[in-house]
């Protein structure tokens, strides 16, 4: 029974996309990542802190500059 169990369960299709180790931005692109979600909570709060929101909104649009760079990256791999 536990051999006929095992053969019978279901297994996850395999991806036809490459591993993360053969991608050679990987490094780059979790720092922009990271430089993006820091930059986009900091936005977000100096938006919500003060009386003008430009400043806020200045600082959550340049990182999403890092944003696209990074899905640029992705994409190009």
């Amino acid at each position: 029974m536990t051999e006929e169990l095992q053969n019978s369960t279901a297994r996850r299709p395999s991806r036809r996309r490459r591993p993360a180790e053969h991608d050679r931005f990987i490094h780059t692109r979790q720092w922009l990542n990271g430089i993006f979600m820091l930059g986009a909570i900091a936005g977000v709060i100096v938006m919500l802190m003060s009386e003008d929101r430009t400043v806020g909104i200045i600082i959550v649009l340049v990182s999403m500059l890092f944003k696209f760079v990074e899905a640029l990256l992705r994409i190009i791999r």
